[in-house]
């Protein structure tokens, strides 16, 4: 991630796992209004893998992305915290919060982590927060600050897809996963998978931010046909279904799918019995997101009034690891 500060090439040095701690460095809980969605490419090649073995990631990447579900999650404002104390030693402000799909590249070109702010901890640590809303910088350069102080508010600005936070460690101006600071072994670079004690993070921030191997971001309702869009705006969180709606959808959007995840997406109507059911097919490679609905259209009869449960699965090996639910009333 270049823009703000200049990066080193990848590598992990040698640390102590105490050497220094950070603290959830957003203002959300993951797992309920926030999700990591890539994490430190630990593989020194051109495959890509993150420090539990798997595909959460993609190749270079440095730091760790941890994503609101929507747009309107953004604009309602979720803050940028200072992970440990330190010193700003720099910033940027002013960038538009747009996806790089809709920008124009020259626009973000050296840019790429958009607004943001750099905090020197001493001893050679850094940290650094990108892609903040515009305006939102409430730090100058100079300020130290205190574990916790606000920096700034989740945007969309720089080089992005979606609104999240880039959290990026470095020691001595090199990259070091906050999760697993040891050096690699061999040509798999996840050597200390499955031990999330080998990290900078403190102990409740290692709790928050369990590892999850898939996480549904979004599930909800619609009385119509949906689009991934729209399910990225948070428009549809508004809508209610009535007995004369002309459609009865359920939709669900997953990150962090493997090859061979398969997707299952079951409605229950009020009357306990199964309203409508899907089972896709399993996944031929590992998805960064995936986007899938089930509904019927309305006949002439109005939709029986009651409780609608949806619930959106993801299934690994035969197993449930990642579940997201919603539920719906429609009323006389």
């Amino acid at each position: 991630m270049r823009g703000l500060v200049a990066a080193a090439l990848f590598s992990l040095s040698t640390l102590p796992a105490a050497a220094i701690e950070f603290q959830l460095p957003i203002d959300c809980t993951p797992g309920a209004t926030c999700a990591v969605q890539h994490y430190v490419d630990r593989d020194p090649g051109p495959e890509a893998v993150d420090y539990r073995c798997g595909h959460q990631t993609y190749d270079g990447h440095d730091g760790i992305d941890i994503r609101v579900p929507t747009l309107r999650a953004m604009a309602s404002g979720v803050a940028v915290v200072a992970a440990a104390d330190g010193v700003v030693t720099a910033l940027r402000d002013g960038m538009a919060d747009i996806s790089v799909n809709d920008a124009d590249p020259a626009s973000i070109a050296g840019r790429e982590c958009g607004n943001g702010v750099v905090i020197d901890h001493g001893d050679g640590w850094v940290s650094q927060y990108c892609h903040m809303k515009a305006g939102s910088i409430d730090v100058s350069v100079g300020d130290h600050v205190a574990t916790g102080a606000p920096l700034g508010a989740v945007g969309l600005s720089g080089d992005t897809e979606f609104p999240h936070l880039h959290f990026t460690v470095r020691k001595d101006n090199e990259t070091v996963d906050p999760f697993a600071v040891e050096p690699l072994a061999g040509a798999v670079a996840c050597a200390f998978a499955g031990n999330d004690r080998t990290g900078l993070w403190s102990p409740e921030a290692r709790q928050a931010l369990v590892y999850r191997p898939a996480f549904v971001l979004n599930a909800g309702f619609s009385n119509a046909a949906v689009t991934e869009d729209q399910v990225a705006s948070g428009t549809l969180e508004d809508i209610r279904l009535k007995p004369d709606s002309p459609a009865l959808v359920f939709y669900g959007r997953a990150i962090g799918l493997e090859a061979g995840d398969v997707q299952r997406l079951t409605v229950t109507g009020p009357d306990g019995e199964v309203f409508a059911a899907n089972e896709l097919e399993p996944l031929d490679r590992p998805n960064d997101q995936y986007f899938a609905f089930i509904g019927k259209k309305r006949r002439k009869a109005p939709w029986p009034a009651g409780a609608y449960h949806g619930r959106y699965s993801v299934i690994r090996n035969g197993k449930e690891i990642a579940t997201g639910e919603a539920a719906i009333t429609i009323t006389d």
